[in-house]
């Protein structure tokens, strides 16, 4: 029988601290995933509790209150209302910011009257120290009626109080802190009987926001119409003078429980950074700076470990071809499988390097600074400044990226930002740009600082940026809707990154990338391992026959020979029949048949491409299993005798990528977004024509 696991989540304002305290608590052992049903993310871990005893936490994403302005928000809200669900959790963990407690006590109130058992965790002390702020929190416990732990989530200080006081038997709140107004008593009353709802504020917000509240049965929702109507519930009018009275009970707690406030001439380390990281001039020199030195990083210090990864699978194909005797299984082993693998590991330097440093600017405060300064530019385009969080998350991943559009109230606004996400290049282009990048881009310094290579993938991504930018301009003329909204954040404190955090981040990020993008990349390997290896008719039997035919006026050596026939092999195969079908739609391109492959592959998603020419390549010489570097780099082109990855076709190639779709999960998460398959298909063709016409373009040019 499975152990029941106390069941304990994790909720906030954003910037609170959660996910800090969330990873120290479970540390490695966390997962990520969705809720059931809806494209959000939620994680989870377990952890070991003072009593022995294994409890399961859960952090949400970030919420102001119950009242939800998102999805991200509207399932917090679902899961903290719906008590007869098995996800509703256990005990309610409420992470504040201390140095700002007056705004962070609302969601406080609001889930202690819904009856949760609550523990307030009184996050970052350690800057209500430096404020000289000064809380008596026994009384603040008492007035609240729940415990109360002061913590440090960055450091650990308090944690280990926090999880005892959760192993302990934590009970609901006796306060009623919002009194249900008189003229909704009524309603409230035979809701709460007809319904059987736990407590008057849970059915207050059944009355509030049915609609928001998805768990409910249609004719649970006609019901609450009905007592709406016959109460003339008005909920706008509830909502503001509910709003008022909480922040009055809150005011008055804080004259009683705090016992020094902040110094308010006292000038933060935050502000003096902000004179100059959000300058109108300094602050974009800055940011273009970081942008330099992470895709200077990328190549600079991932090359020795990728080097060492390419030849080990070389090694390891090699190995194999030697110790295992001849057979379609030694072959796909050595040829598909091995290759195919090669084609995931390899780039995990690159992959961890980059979640590294965009999980230091998150850390330390500066990424939301980015917004604010890209603010003034996006609205120039038609987006919203809220449209800067999708754009920068789309470098890590389109996926989440279009996700995080639900944060933008305005219709228009928010279909833009989703149409012109994917043109962010994001790190499932890194193998692309990396390995076609190295073939064509001399590995130099200029200056004696800059690296030619790493100057060349940051003008890749600045040109995916300028792309979703003109098209966002396009876009904004084509969809007519006048209605505009406004960016409101709040800036975070400065802080130095929690390195155990980076590593998490680093460690769940390049595990997502491996596992998830790793099961398509092997999996099509090994599909075109079959579609390389069989053929129709006899050409894959009679293959040696064959050549020695045509060649039978040429000196080959045994080596020269097999290779021939391995080249005649892959060409009459199932997968050269598919290359070559659409090699006349992309010659003029400057591609052959065997990157018509890749093109037709790549479709599931954009970092497959290089596995399968991994695989393609591997299709050769069983003596001489080189690494897919040098592999691509000695192809030759037959019309021309030279070689075939020419800076013509390099940069083709490189436009193709940055412009092109090519993800079909993205389109999927277009299609849930959008409810519909409109922009979706619009999406699509328009990022195919765009690479189509501008590789053209580029090719053209360098020929």
């Amino acid at each position: 029988m499975q152990e029941k696991h106390l069941k304990i989540a994790l909720v906030g304002n954003p910037n609170s601290g959660k996910s800090s305290l969330f990873n120290i608590l479970t540390g490695l052992n966390q997962k990520t995933g969705n809720f059931p049903g809806v494209t959000v993310e939620k994680r989870t871990g377990f952890s070991k509790m003072p009593d022995q005893t294994t409890a399961q936490f859960i952090d949400l994403p970030g919420i102001y209150s119950l009242y939800p302005r998102s999805l991200d928000e509207q399932i917090v809200s679902e899961i903290l209302l719906h008590h007869k669900s098995p996800d509703c959790p256990d005990v309610v963990v409420v992470i504040v910011d201390a140095t700002n407690l007056k705004r962070s006590l609302l969601l406080v109130t609001q889930i202690i009257d819904l009856g949760l058992p609550t523990v307030l965790a009184m996050n970052m002390m350690d800057l209500v120290a430096k404020a000289g702020i000064s809380f008596n929190l026994i009384a603040l416990s008492e007035k609240l009626g729940i415990p109360v732990v002061p913590i440090n989530a960055r450091t650990g200080m308090g944690v280990d109080q926090l999880k005892k006081v959760l192993s302990q038997e934590v009970s609901p709140s006796k306060k009623e802190i919002f009194h249900v107004f008189d003229e909704a008593k009524r309603g409230v009353e035979e809701l709460r009987h007809a319904l059987e709802i736990d407590n008057d504020y849970e059915a207050y917000q059944f009355l509030q926001q049915p609609t928001s509240l998805s768990f409910l049965k249609a004719q649970e929702l006609t019901f609450i119409d009905q007592v709406k109507e016959k109460h003339k519930f008005f909920p706008g009018k509830f909502h503001g003078a509910e709003t008022v009275q909480r922040y009055g009970f809150i005011q008055n707690l804080l004259d009683e429980v705090t016992l020094e406030p902040a110094n308010e001439n006292r000038t933060s380390q935050s502000t003096r950074f902000d004179k100059i990281l959000t300058h109108r001039i300094w602050g974009y020199a800055i940011f273009f700076g970081v942008l330099f030195l992470i895709f200077q990083s990328i190549f600079a210090w991932a090359t020795v470990p990728m080097d060492f990864i390419d030849g080990l699978f070389a090694s390891l194909s090699n190995y194999l071809n030697d110790v295992l005797p001849e057979g379609p299984l030694t072959s796909m082993l050595a040829q598909g499988v091995v290759p195919g693998l090669g084609g995931i590991a390899i780039f995990i330097p690159q992959i961890a390097i980059l979640f590294a440093f965009i999980s230091i600017l998150e850390e330390s405060g500066y990424m939301a600074r980015v917004v604010f300064l890209m603010d003034k530019i996006m609205r120039k385009f038609g987006l919203n400044g809220k449209s800067v969080v999708p754009l920068i998350s789309g470098v890590a991943c389109a996926i989440p990226a279009i996700m995080a559009t639900r944060t933008i109230d305005n219709w228009k606004e928010r279909t833009i930002t989703i149409l012109v996400t994917p043109l962010m290049s994001c790190s499932a282009r890194l193998p692309v740009f990396t390995i076609l990048i190295a073939l064509i881009v001399p590995d130099k310094m200029v200056w004696h600082f800059f690296n030619l290579q790493g100057l060349a993938l940051m003008g890749l991504y600045l040109l995916g940026f300028a792309a979703a930018l003109i098209s966002a301009i396009i876009i904004k003329f084509l969809i007519r809707v006048n209605e505009r909204s406004y960016l409101i954040m709040e800036l975070p404190t400065y802080r130095w990154p929690k390195w155990s955090n980076v590593g998490y981040t680093i460690v769940d990020k390049t595990k997502a990338f491996v596992f998830e993008a790793g099961k398509i990349i092997l999996a099509i390997a090994i599909v075109l391992w079959v579609l390389a290896s069989y053929g129709p008719g006899d050409h894959m039997e009679r293959a040696e026959e064959y050549v020695l035919q045509k060649s039978e006026n040429l000196r080959l050596t045994e080596q020269g020979l097999e290779d021939r026939v391995a080249a005649y092999k892959l060409e009459h195969s199932y997968a050269g029949m598919l290359g070559k079908s659409i090699e006349p739609v992309i010659r003029p391109l400057g591609y052959d048949w065997k990157i018509g492959i890749a093109l037709v592959t790549s479709f599931a998603a954009r970092e497959v491409f290089v596995g399968t020419m991994a695989t393609i390549y591997s299709i050769g010489s069983e003596e001489d299993q080189t690494t897919i570097k040098s592999r691509m780099r000695a192809e030759i082109n037959p019309d021309t005798g030279g070689p075939r990855y020419t800076p013509a076709v390099g940069f083709s190639l490189l436009v193709f990528y940055t412009f092109a779709m090519q993800c079909m999960s993205t389109i999927a998460v277009v299609y849930r977004e959008t409810k519909g398959w409109k922009w979706p298909m619009i999406q699509l063709i328009y990022m195919t024509v765009l690479a189509y016409v501008s590789a053209f373009i580029v090719f053209q040019s360098f020929s």
